[in-house]
């Protein structure tokens, strides 16, 4: 079986992660196959959202150290270089919005993973766990910049150096995610939201992803000036007309994605 399961359904690709005897814990194959289809996401212009999620009850548990501690295996600086600084640089530099639903644990990479999405949800039973320093290592793929910008320096500092196990509930309350649902209702509600958003206007979403990309770091003046050029480009795509000439006529848009 491929460690990547990969579908295209109206507009919106289903990366789903596939090593369920490993809690979908990522390997070498399983890392560059994914960065091969967040680059396929890119480039193909039917694909208007992207949704990742894993198989049975993990959404993935980061590192597979199986692969770390072989004799022939590769070092973590490596494995990052290689495997998970461009997989989250893909996923926040991907010009179509990304659904995170995380329906099982995610833990080290695996949580970082998913908090570098634009849109994450939850199932009831889901938690986070900052898992790095139960090992002596240090937050990776992304997380010592996201997750205090999330939640704030204090609780950052402490999940990260407890490594505490934290509810998809706890979660929501702290700010790390969007939504939580049922477990009965996760599939159902967290793919209305990838439909919602494979019908909107792509361009302007992927405008809005660069500019909060900007935000972390600009000053409020460089801001305004961001705001300005991405303001200037969405007034020149089709579906911002659109959008207008439906607001006028007082009916539904038709977004093109262009």
């Amino acid at each position: 079986m491929p460690t990547i399961l990969f579908e295209i359904k109206d507009n919106i690709a289903y990366i789903t992660f596939n090593r369920p005897g490993k809690m979908n814990a990522i390997n070498r194959e399983m890392a560059l196959l994914f960065q091969e289809k967040l680059d396929h996401c890119q480039t193909d212009k039917s694909i208007r959202c992207v949704y990742i999620s894993g198989v049975d009850k993990s959404f993935c548990a980061g590192q597979d150290l199986s692969e770390v501690i072989e004799p022939d295996g590769k070092s973590i600086n490596k494995i990052l270089r290689e495997q998970f600084n461009p997989i989250v640089w893909k996923i926040r530099t991907l010009e179509k919005p990304v659904v995170g639903a995380i329906n099982g644990v995610a833990a080290g990479a695996g949580a970082n993973l998913a908090l570098a999405c634009d849109v994450v949800v939850a199932s009831e039973s889901a938690y986070f766990v900052q898992a790095f320093s139960k090992i002596g290592l240090v937050p990776d793929t992304g997380g010592t910049y996201i997750l205090p910008r999330f939640i704030g320096w204090q609780r950052a500092s402490a999940l990260m150096m407890l490594a505490d196990k934290i509810s998809a509930s706890e979660a929501e309350r702290m700010g790390m995610l969007y939504k939580v649902f049922s477990d009965a209702t996760f599939d159902l509600e967290s793919k209305k939201i990838a439909e919602k958003l494979s019908a909107m206007p792509t361009r302007s979403l992927a405008m809005i992803k660069h500019a909060l990309n900007f935000s972390v770091s600009n000053t409020f003046e460089q801001q305004l000036k961001i705001e300005d050029i991405y303001q200037q480009r969405a007034i020149e795509t089709h579906d911002y007309k659109e959008g207008v000439q439906a607001f006028m006529e007082k009916r539904k848009p038709d977004f093109i994605g262009e």
